[in-house]
């Protein structure tokens, strides 16, 4: 089958993934063998390619926005038949024992694996995923509009729910890719007035475009406080200008799994019972509850699709900023 495979993180201008053929492998128990029909590419693949998250498996196929179609089950799965169209997600498994996993915290389980990160992920004709952390996707969307909701759109919807945002408030998202322009269109759908922080101008129209009641860069003032605010951009500079803009007993939401240092700042930023919080992966309840949702809105994804083989000029637009929306890999 053909992959692109990360043998060393190097920077994406050196173009580290190398396309090879590789066996297609065989499902064990639980398991599914899943042949791929679209894989997003998303800012941790960028994290992982790079080295700014340690490598944990090498050599590795990224990518953990998959959308394909079941062609083998393991031993013991009854959930999923061959034919069936499913997606892949980040949380590839977890321990189910401990603490985390018992209060359906399983996104912070000590022992949970990472698709395209801990296993091959989706960057490839086939890839392996456990049955039960797999999904069932809305027939409404085509392939290529369901793979950025596989993380995307899921991680975004969980960072609205820990920002604590309600109807009627005003939400500020700070950066303006992939996840931020489906959680916009989340945050309209219940009742919320948007405004995006960007410097890109074609981000900028892309949130207008949206729904989004204003649109500037991180360092303008809004038109009022923000009730809530969530960080997409990994960069921590950002965190204080959310802060900035936040009111008193307000929530920010920081969806990064890397973040570069966060300036020291003047406690009288988070002074005022502001509360500032990670998101930290999501769980399978994200993911369900999400795709019932964008499938009801419905969610409409902006998306730019690349064949496979170009995996590094996708990453590098990507690290440019040049992507308007999400970018998909078409496999299948």
């Amino acid at each position: 089958m053909r992959a692109m495979v990360l043998t060393k993180p190097q920077p994406v201008e050196q173009a580290p993934l190398r396309g090879i053929d590789l066996a297609v492998p065989a499902p064990g128990p639980g398991e599914l063998l899943v042949q791929v029909q679209a894989c997003g590419v998303c800012h941790t693949d960028l994290h992982i390619v790079e080295g700014e998250l340690p490598p944990r498996k090498q050599p590795v196929v990224p990518g953990h926005q998959v959308v394909g179609v079941v062609a083998e089950v393991g031993p013991e799965v009854t959930r999923f038949a061959p034919g069936q169209r499913v997606g892949v997600a980040w949380l590839y498994s977890a321990c189910d024992a401990c603490d985390f996993c018992h209060h359906n915290e399983e996104n912070l389980c000590q022992a949970a694996h990472f698709t395209g990160y801990d296993v091959d992920g989706g960057y490839a004709e086939y890839l392996l995923a456990q049955a039960d952390f797999t999904y069932a996707l809305p027939e409404r969307f085509s392939d290529i509009e369901a793979a950025p909701l596989l993380c995307a759109g899921i991680i975004g919807y969980r960072s609205l729910r820990l920002s604590e945002v309600q109807s009627g408030e005003r939400l500020g998202l700070f950066g303006f890719g992939a996840s931020a322009h489906l959680a916009l269109q989340v945050a309209r759908f219940w009742g919320c007035e948007v405004l995006v922080f960007t410097r890109s101008a074609a981000h900028q129209q892309l949130a207008r475009e949206l729904g989004a009641v204003w649109a500037g860069s991180a360092e303008d003032a809004s038109p009022g406080a923000l009730d809530r605010a969530i960080v997409f951009a990994p960069a921590g500079w950002v965190v204080l200008a959310a802060l900035r803009q936040l009111r008193r007993g307000g929530t920010l939401a920081i969806n990064a799994v890397h973040l570069d240092r966060i300036p020291a700042f003047d406690y009288q930023l988070l002074y005022g019972e502001r509360t500032m919080r990670s998101v930290a992966n999501s769980t399978r309840r994200d993911a369900t509850e999400f795709l019932e949702l964008a499938a009801k809105i419905p969610i409409r994804t902006e998306v730019e699709t690349y064949p496979l083989e170009e995996a590094n000029k996708v990453l590098l637009h990507l690290k440019r900023g040049a992507v308007r929306g999400a970018a998909v890999l078409q496999v299948g």
